[in-house]
């Protein structure tokens, strides 16, 4: 299981902030660094690397785990698409065929893992 660092109260009191409009940089990080806990609690592993730069990463997905380099199946977005995603305002296929996530290997796919919360729960 994931190691939590972000609380459930900061991480969605971060998120609403961010959600409502507030582009303050360590609410984003805390919404962001949040939601990346949130996913690799529900899907524990460490087969698929996600990046949401600059703020983290994690690794989640059961399967093959890499040790050495660049792991083999790797997401990368930004800040606001990841967000989008985990609270259910952008679905999966849509970011991928807009270009807004990039995603390497086999096993790089969070369809079915997406929305983590939905946007009127942190409403």
């Amino acid at each position: 299981m994931a190691r939590r660092r972000i609380g459930e109260s900061e991480g969605m009191a971060a998120l609403r902030a961010v959600l409502d409009g507030h582009d303050d940089r360590q609410q984003v990080a805390t919404a962001v660094r949040y939601l990346l806990e949130e996913l690799a609690e529900r899907a524990p592993g460490n087969t698929v690397e996600v990046r949401v730069a600059p703020y983290g990463a994690t690794q989640c997905v059961a399967g093959p785990r890499h040790t050495r380099g660049t792991p083999a199946n790797v997401i990368e977005t930004d800040a606001a698409t990841w967000i989008a995603l985990a609270t259910g305002g952008l679905d999966w296929q849509t970011a991928l065929t807009q270009g807004l996530v990039l995603a390497s290997g086999v096993r790089a796919d969070l369809q079915g893992l997406l929305p983590l919360v939905r946007q009127a729960w942190a409403s």
